[in-house]
């Protein structure tokens, strides 16, 4: 005697054998991959899981700085060195990459490039200092060089002074006097 299944039943297996066919289609490619790379010419680097941040040469070989993005942290390793979630198994120095295998692919790192970015024109010699205090930096100054700049600290020291003194007779001048300004305390 057979039993039979519910209708309800033949469709559950039918989508369960389908998401089967289709995990296993989602393993063999990516949907985030350019087209036509397979998984051991994936491309790791800037925004993969994880990057080659930099190279050592020691005295028992080189060592290479990988990043993993997810964790944020970083390691040294030598080649085929194990205990991390990926191990270096080859390089190449001319192009500045190496082969990683992680999480069962094979990923090719290129050195991450170094991104400097400019602070902009700086006014006055440095950040912050008014012309006149350090505008030029003279590596063996003479004595007359270090007069200018001795110069230039003192006027620069005389005019913040006035400034001070402007702002306190200002504060001693208004109608009210110092503290004019000051709201009453509550309760008072």
């Amino acid at each position: 005697m057979r039993t039979r299944l519910p209708f309800c039943t033949h469709w559950v297996l039918l989508a369960a054998i389908a998401a089967g066919v289709a995990r296993a289609d989602l393993a063999q490619t990516s949907p985030f991959m350019p087209s036509g790379l397979s998984d051991t010419s994936a491309q790791g680097g800037a925004g993969g899981p994880i990057e080659l941040r930099g190279v050592m040469s020691t005295s028992q070989g080189s060592e290479y700085c990988i990043y993993d993005t997810a964790k944020k942290s970083s390691a040294w390793v030598a080649l085929n060195e194990a205990g991390n979630a990926f191990m270096v198994k080859s390089a190449d120095p001319a192009s500045d990459s190496v082969m990683v295998e992680y999480q069962g692919r094979t990923l090719k790192l290129v050195l991450k490039a170094a991104k400097v970015a400019s602070a902009g024109p700086v006014m006055g010699g440095l950040v912050g200092n008014p012309p006149g205090v350090a505008q030029s930096v003279v590596l063996n100054p003479t004595p007359a060089d270090e007069q200018r700049r001795l110069d230039a600290v003192a006027a620069e020291v005389r005019r913040r002074r006035q400034e001070r003194e402007k702002a306190a007779q200002e504060a001693q001048a208004s109608p009210n006097g110092p503290g004019a300004g000051a709201l009453p305390l509550p309760g008072r």
